[in-house]
């Protein structure tokens, strides 16, 4: 059996018994000379890259992908038939440690204090003697309200993060409950949390009943003083409607790490909006442990045993 492992990353499965690892480049189609594998593992690979090797790999049965979201191997056209597993667990730390970075940087206005730093201005309205507790601002974790919306893996990670500086911290998933010492309500209950929420963190996975899903409607019922953080997928979040509801003064800020679009457009405005917080899909980037699941994966494959993180078509 046949398995085609990225160049984009240093790989080292366990291969059982039978098993040929042969690496590619991502960067260019599959040698027709390997296009009879039957797993194709795909990191970093551009959306024609990844059509073609739909196209291509006739004899292909699993692709796994080291993505926390499958959207781009779900968009590539494989048959219905063949399995895909996703990454999930190997990003949870370090998007937990992007998000609350960008967090703390809207908290303590590191955007505009960067800008006046370019500009070599004193910014003398930021420092200097402060309310303990401003209750129309966004400027600390202290007793702030957060909902999580999506509280998956990533979640995990961070909710004790922002807990442990004061943060008061609600999940939004499709179940209720508690999960990890959190409270988690169910979507139904967001109309209910936002008109107190400070901080919107989105974590939602790309999905057709997630396109745009936060949008005017959600801005609309948090306060002006909200910030909304988006590390999820860019299509979850109504561009145009968050932009029209900062430049209105409806909201705070942003803080986004991903896009409808990316790279994001220079015509964007979110660009040149000082209360828009921009990096470049940042928050992922290394899988980590992608190496040992691959291995679990593989033995299960063999075994003919369940995969982890099998994403449902």
């Amino acid at each position: 059996m046949k398995v085609l492992l990225p160049d984009s990353i240093a790989l080292d499965p366990e291969l059982p018994a039978g098993v040929h690892g042969v690496v590619y480049d991502v960067r260019a189609p599959v040698p027709a000379e390997h296009t009879d594998a039957e797993v194709f593992v795909a990191w970093g690979n551009s959306g024609d890259n990844l059509a073609d090797a739909a196209r291509r790999l006739k004899a292909v049965r699993w692709v796994q992908t080291l993505a926390a979201g499958p959207d781009a191997v779900l968009q590539a056209g494989f048959a219905e038939d063949v399995i895909v597993t996703a990454g999930l667990g190997l990003h949870d730390r370090t998007v937990a440690e992007h998000t609350l970075g960008l967090v703390l940087a809207a908290a303590r206005r590191l955007n505009l204090l960067v800008r006046a730093q370019i500009g070599r201005r004193w910014a003398g309205e930021l420092g200097g003697l402060q309310p303990v507790r401003d209750s129309n601002a966004f400027r600390t974790l202290g007793d702030a309200h957060v909902v999580i919306w999506g509280f998956g893996g990533i979640a995990a990670r961070l909710a004790p993060l922002l807990a442990a500086l004061g943060a008061n911290v609600t999940g939004v998933a499709r179940h209720a409950g508690e999960r990890h010492g959190f409270p988690v309500v169910t979507e139904a209950e967001l109309p209910r949390l936002l008109p107190a929420t400070d901080l919107l963190i989105n974590i939602l996975p790309a999905t057709p009943s997630t396109a745009g899903l936060v949008g005017a409607a959600v801005f609309e019922q948090l306060p002006a003083h909200a910030w909304v953080v988006n590390v999820g997928r860019g299509a979850t979040l109504d561009e145009a409607a968050l932009l029209a509801a900062v430049r209105s003064g409806r909201l705070a800020g942003a803080a986004l790490d991903v896009f409808e679009t990316e790279p994001l457009p220079v015509t964007s405005g979110l660009w040149d909006e000082p209360n828009v917080i921009i990096t470049p899909h940042a928050a992922g980037g290394r899988p980590e442990g992608a190496s040992a699941l691959l291995s679990q994966n593989l033995a299960a494959y063999r075994e003919n045993r369940p995969l982890r993180n099998v994403v449902p078509r």
